[in-house]
């Protein structure tokens, strides 16, 4: 078990990569917490883990993410209860494929503030907590368009750039600390996420991976799995591309 007694918190933990996150860290021996962004979609996926594994310590919070004091809370509140937070996964975020010439103000703040605000009011007080303890792992959910841009929608591309300078930065002042920080950028993945994009922006995405398909939630998870495991114990700053080699 790569993980066995490490805990860990998952944002975004219901569904798509996620869920299999979760999973993939209980299956390798972790404790862990997700975040989600309502009680019954929490409650629902806590029900669907226990029915595979009952003797899987898993539980679930709601904390508003872009509200960095009910944020800090929760993240503070896990540490009363384990002790220690070894692992952090920002995973929760929006997408979006609106035309600059119709976005409005709003629009644009809401994407920024959770793909990008959410993640600081987490990191913040976790890395506290890591560096008392003499350690941690922080990995944060990118995206293939950080390095491409995309056509639409300039404002999830804008956000997962953000992701990724923030994962080098905090990587450099954090490595003193020995805590690790590190992304993945997922390709075209089958998730609810992707589905949600107009079919000939996610049909044309698609024809250009090399490997013929898109990814599967879980083998998204195994990246993060190994980044929050000591195999990658030297591993931090680096932004790890599961995407079938899509360079679009």
């Amino acid at each position: 078990m790569l993980l066995n007694g490490k805990v860990a918190i998952v944002t975004g933990g219901t569904r798509g990569i996620g869920f299999e996150i979760v999973r993939k860290y209980l299956v390798n021996g972790a404790k862990v917490v997700l975040f989600g962004s309502r009680q019954e979609t929490v409650d629902k996926a806590l029900e669907k883990l226990k029915e595979e594994n009952p003797q899987w310590e898993v539980s679930g919070m709601w904390p508003e993410l872009t509200d960095a004091l009910k944020v800090g809370e929760a993240v503070r509140e896990v540490k009363d209860k384990y002790g220690k937070i070894d692992i952090l996964v920002n995973n929760a975020g929006i997408s979006q494929s609106t035309p600059l010439y119709d976005y409005t103000t709003e629009e644009f703040d809401k994407i920024i503030s959770l793909n990008v605000c959410a993640l600081f009011y987490a990191i913040l007080p976790a890395a506290k907590i890591m560096k008392e303890q003499g350690g941690g792992c922080i990995i944060n959910t990118s995206s293939m368009v950080s390095f491409t841009g995309q056509s639409s929608g300039v404002g999830y591309p804008v956000s997962k750039f953000a992701v990724n300078g923030m994962t080098v930065s905090l990587a450099r002042e954090l490595g003193k600390d020995q805590i690790r920080v590190n992304a993945v950028a997922p390709g075209v993945t089958r998730t609810d996420m992707v589905a949600a994009l107009p079919r000939q922006t996610v049909d044309a995405i698609s024809a250009k991976i090399p490997m013929g398909r898109p990814g599967e939630p879980e083998e998204v998870a195994d990246a993060f799995l190994y980044l929050a495991s000591d195999m990658a114990r030297y591993v931090t700053g680096e932004i790890l591309s599961v995407d079938g080699a899509c360079r679009v």
